[in-house]
């Protein structure tokens, strides 16, 4: 008797004869005689009472293929043989055709389908070949039914499914201080810890980018300032310890002594001990310059996944008020005004200020003169984004301003936009956690499948019981997936189950990494909030205080339920506002198929991302700000706020802090701004012009166009999908490059 079946993945589950039951009633109603009630129960008892105890699917599926040419029913035998047959042919076929188009590097939404991505290379080609070949794999062997079919009907999208086979979790916030003050091994050969800036640069980049070949989301550091900071005392020791052996006497007086910062001077006038405490800061400064300088250009060369994909590198600053914590950040700023090799804007890592009162916010804090620079910066290289730790919902009541590891207490975000803080089953921090996996929700279609109904109480009734549903389906498949990810080894992650996430340390090479992991969240994504609105509604929440109401109430009860999940499965659940790419314009597409152009709905080529004012709606940036402002609580899996920028922004960077000053007042917790930034390749020329095509100082057509994607950058729009393209063409600015502090707030 059939008891279990070894599904293809190897997972075990018990044997459902149901399963064999629908398959012959498929295939016998598709011939002339139609179903025979009897024949069928007698082919699935037989096979359920002669078969092994443990079997695999295919084992069964031979098994109903000799029972039904052993019957009466040899019609039936030829259905069901012919339907097998042509599900493998359909994949074969499906997969030529993908295969033709990236052999021929077809500018398609299939090569695309990630702009960080160059699919038309040797190493990107293959890693298309891979992904393309492996997302029908997990939806034939490693989803259930329910969730197949969701994917399927495209109600729900599981993010990065190719590698989900791969068991990799999606992203983490390294612990770098464990790395850099005790080394790692991950590979042959081991890094020494740390002992001056240089090698501690160096380390960081390493950290990042071996991690990144372990998993399938992005890298961050979350206390950038604080890691390296320690390493650039020691560095002043070294240039101090220089001058002893110049001059022959001891300066061991200045090693441990106060210094309120690290600022170049000249060396006139000085004499003694406050000369070589200068020509020493001097030094040190030159090479903290020149570390932070090498850390931005191995980010922007350093090539993972198959040597094809730069890292999905962040790093987190701000709150380090000591004078090395301060160097540290001034030249990595300066370091990113500059540009890399001849001035291009660096791509990565994403940056992000981390915006405190006390801190660094007004005028009178330690850091304002950094976060002045940091809004300059920002103003020309799009980057750093700002995370407001004053965020009523990113506020840790252990936060002490003299704790000099209160970075433990702080928010970190990565990436897009990716948020991991409260936590169930460890400590609330950021460090050492990440996100395991997410999965989208088209809320949009739920909304579409409503509009036949005239009583829009009802309409919005019937909405809500379709959206618990899929919310349901969402969160059985986010635990599946959780359930397939804990049974891999710890040796699998060699870096991330060493040194990186919490409580990794304990683990055995052999050891399961389930005791660790679930300190991650699971995400529970949404996409097209103002086009479902509309659907519903006839009005986004842009345009309606109504519809505003009603999208806060649709977030809320994901919020809801979301808690609810974390009681019932034991997991870190949370809501993400999803940053939408190749996605953006891949639930569009199905849906008009569906249910043709539905004006306000399916009749552009792309769903707003997330919870965001559609990128058309012209509005003020208060506007804008108030009405994206109440679903970053309810999004704690991660949000962001973008406001456009008309014009050359490098000629008022008071506008950046005016947004800052906007997203404190509104309890906003992540954010930025685009603007345009040209950059002439062959002379260095730069403008913010929209349409520039030729350069007026050299006349060269070799002009750089640099864009944000959705939280990071691309410096060619060549690698965005149509969808993208789109969204990026219907763009509209809310603030005038002139605009004065008080036009922001109209």
């Amino acid at each position: 008797m059939i008891q279990t079946v070894k599904k293809r993945d190897g997972r075990i589950v018990g044997f459902n004869e149901q399963k064999v039951m629908a398959a012959i009633r498929k295939a016998m109603l598709h011939t002339d005689k139609g179903e025979d009630e009897r024949l069928l129960y007698q082919i699935t008892d037989r096979i359920a009472q002669r078969g092994e105890s443990q079997m695999t699917v295919e084992e069964i599926q031979d098994l109903v293929e000799m029972e039904l040419m052993k019957s009466s029913r040899k019609d039936v035998a030829q259905k069901y043989i012919a339907y097998r047959n042509q599900r493998s042919i359909a994949r074969k076929a499906k997969t030529r055709e993908v295969f033709l188009d990236i052999v021929n590097i077809k500018n398609n939404d299939v090569t695309r389908e990630n702009a960080n991505m160059n699919a038309d290379t040797p190493a990107g080609m293959m890693m298309k070949f891979a992904s393309e070949t492996t997302k029908p794999f997990v939806d034939d062997y490693l989803l259930s039914e329910e969730s197949r079919n969701a994917v399927e009907h495209n109600y729900l999208h599981i993010h990065d499914k190719d590698y989900y086979p791969t068991k990799s979790l999606t992203c983490v916030q390294h612990p770098l201080d464990n790395i850099l003050q005790n080394g790692f091994t991950a590979g042959h050969g081991a890094s020494r810890a740390a002992k001056r800036i240089e090698t501690a640069s160096v380390l960081a980049c390493i950290s990042l980018e071996c991690a990144q070949n372990e998993m399938h989301g992005g890298q961050a550091i979350p206390a950038f300032d604080f890691y390296l900071a320690p390493f650039v005392r020691l560095s002043y020791i070294e240039e101090l310890k220089a001058l002893e052996d110049l001059y022959g006497e001891s300066l061991q007086d200045l090693y441990d002594e106060p210094l309120m910062d690290y600022l170049k001077a000249p060396l006139d006038g000085l004499e003694g001990r406050d000369r070589a405490r200068q020509h020493a800061i001097n030094k040190t400064v030159a090479r903290v310059h020149q570390a932070m300088e090498a850390f931005i250009h191995n980010m922007n060369t350093i090539h993972s996944r198959g040597g094809n994909q730069v890292v999905f590198s962040s790093i987190n600053y701000g709150t380090d008020t000591s004078a090395e914590g301060r160097c540290v950040m001034r030249e990595i700023l300066l370091s990113t005004y500059e540009g890399v090799g001849n001035g291009e804007t660096a791509i990565f890592p994403i940056q992000i200020w981390k915006k405190k009162r006390g801190v660094n916010y007004l005028p009178e804090d330690r850091n304002f003169d950094l976060y002045q620079l940091a809004c300059k910066v920002t103003a020309r290289r799009f980057f750093p984004n700002f995370l407001n730790l004053d965020a009523s919902f990113n506020q840790d009541s252990e936060w002490r301003a003299d704790d000099p590891k209160r970075f433990v207490h702080e928010v970190a975000t990565m990436g897009c936009r990716t948020r991991v803080f409260e936590n169930r089953f460890g400590p609330k921090t950021s460090i050492g956690r990440g996100n395991l996996s997410f999965s989208t929700i088209n809320i949009v279609k739920l909304a579409l499948e409503c509009r036949e109904e005239q009583d829009e109480q009802k309409r919005i009734d019937m909405f809500f019981a379709k959206l618990d549903q899929m919310l349901e389906i969402t969160a059985k498949q986010l635990d599946d997936r959780f359930q397939f990810q804990k049974t891999a080894f710890a040796k699998q992650f060699p870096l991330l189950m060493q040194c990186l996430w919490i409580g990794a340390d304990k683990l055995k090479p052999m050891d399961s990494i389930e005791s660790v992991i679930n300190q991650g969240t699971l995400g529970i994504g949404f996409i097209g909030l103002a086009e479902c609105l509309v659907a519903l509604i006839g009005k986004h929440h842009g345009e309606s205080e109504e519809a505003q109401a009603l999208g806060v109430k649709i977030v809320t009860y994901m919020r809801d339920r979301a808690n609810e999940f974390c009681e019932r499965y034991h997991h870190n659940y949370s809501v993400l506002a999803t940053p939408a790419e190749g996605l953006s314009g891949k639930f569009t597409k199905k849906d008009r198929k569906e249910f043709g152009i539905v004006p306000g709905v399916t009749d552009r080529d792309y769903y707003t991302n997330s919870n965001h004012v559609p990128v058309y709606y012209k509005c003020s940036a208060r506007h804008k700000a108030e009405v994206e402002a109440p679903y970053h609580n309810l999004t704690r899996g991660g949000h962001i706020f973008y406001v456009e920028i008309d014009g050359d922004a490098t000629h008022n960077p008071q506008v950046i802090m005016s947004v800052v000053d906007m997203m404190d007042q509104l309890d906003m917790g992540y954010g930025s701004v685009n603007h345009n930034r040209n950059r002439c390749m062959d002379c260095g020329y730069e403008n913010a012009d929209d349409n520039l095509e030729k350069c007026p100082k050299c006349g060269s057509n070799n002009i750089d166009k640099l864009q944000r994607i959705t939280g990071y950058l691309v410096g060619t729009t060549d690698r965005w999908n149509s969808g993208k393209l789109a969204e990026l063409n219907d763009r509209v600015t809310h603030i005038d490059h002139s605009a004065q502090d008080q036009d922001l707030f109209k």
